[in-house]
């Protein structure tokens, strides 16, 4: 990839991927593995948007961190949101902390976290 245009969508393309595998997964009750993607999501519009801006993407996944390089204001709300957000971007490999995960992610949350999630996918992802 060489060319600025081409490493945006790059990154656009790879949300999108993500978005229909967190999709994909809601639909067979995997709300760990949905949550898990969404994060990917969003972070990889947020990259798309640093790339955007002509910045070095950072080796970081911290949303909130991601956001400030990127020169995307948030409101603490939105601090706090991305925060939770956050907690599911797990080391895949260790089950102890991919359990913790899978017991939070009932219905119900996934379904109050998509929501949210789709919604800053949105903010983010108008470049």
């Amino acid at each position: 990839m060489s060319s600025k245009k081409e490493m945006v969508r790059m990154w656009m393309d790879g949300a999108r991927r993500n978005a229909n595998v967190a999709s994909d997964s809601f639909k067979m009750k995997h709300y760990d593995w949905c949550l898990f993607f969404w994060h990917l999501v969003l972070e990889k519009t947020i990259k798309a948007r640093i790339v955007q801006q002509s910045r070095e993407v950072p080796w970081v996944h911290n949303l909130i961190v991601l956001c400030e390089k990127a020169k995307i204001n948030l409101i603490e709300e939105e601090k706090k949101k991305l925060a939770e957000i956050n907690t599911f971007n797990v080391e895949a490999r260790y089950e102890t902390i991919r359990y913790a995960l899978y017991k939070k992610a009932t219905k119900e949350y996934a379904i109050k976290w998509v929501k949210i999630c789709k919604k800053f996918y949105k903010k983010f992802g108008e470049l």
